[in-house]
């Protein structure tokens, strides 16, 4: 790829095929920990270290071991033990260095294992066929995708909290409308001719 399609890649990771609202991967921790912006960029800088070093090791893992010996049937459970090992990794460092952000994180820290959206890149990068840098960009670009929709939509959130919203769409209903006008805007990114 030259360098100016690994550009197009990196805005099309972030924007138009974004992982939360294009692939609808990772709602799980996009929903729970969105309430509160700092929670929210927490939980984005955390997925950018998983997502980022999980492709980066599953490729390399794939392609230097896997594929020369003929198990790549293997490597979903490869991936999954890579993600696993770099959650707890997080895990250990939030708990020693940022016990507030941790504890904010609460249970969706650790659920970043099962994050489809981290599962879900590191396939892509081995079924695209990309090479080393090309999987770094890639990765790197989704999961700077996935920061910038959970902040976003954190201080969305925020401020549709403070509105007046009637009572059955209060929480979880407003939050999901709230995410699909979203998913609609960032839709329209792919009918932009750049």
């Amino acid at each position: 790829m030259t360098f100016s399609e690994l550009i197009v890649m990196a805005f099309s990771a972030i924007l138009v095929q974004n992982v939360i609202l294009n692939q609808f991967l990772g709602t799980c921790p996009f929903l729970g920990v969105s309430g509160k912006r700092d929670s929210a960029v927490g939980m984005g800088l955390a997925v950018i270290f998983v997502i980022t070093l999980s492709s980066l090791t599953s490729w390399l893992l794939y392609y230097l071991i896997l594929e020369p010996v003929g198990m790549q049937y293997m490597s979903t459970l490869v991936y999954i033990l890579v993600i696993a090992s770099l959650v707890q990794i997080i895990e250990m460092f939030l708990k020693k260095a940022v016990p507030g952000l941790y504890r904010s994180l609460g249970i969706y820290l650790p659920l970043i294992t099962t994050n489809c959206a981290v599962l879900g890149t590191a396939k892509n990068v081995v079924s695209k066929g990309f090479n080393f840098l090309e999987t770094f960009i890639f990765s790197l670009s989704t999961a700077a995708g996935f920061l910038f929709v959970i902040y976003i939509f954190s201080t969305l959130r925020s401020k549709v909290e403070r509105g007046d919203v009637p009572k059955a769409f209060k929480g979880i209903p407003i939050a999901l409308i709230t995410a699909g006008i979203m998913a609609m805007i960032f839709a329209k990114f792919g009918l932009l001719n750049i």
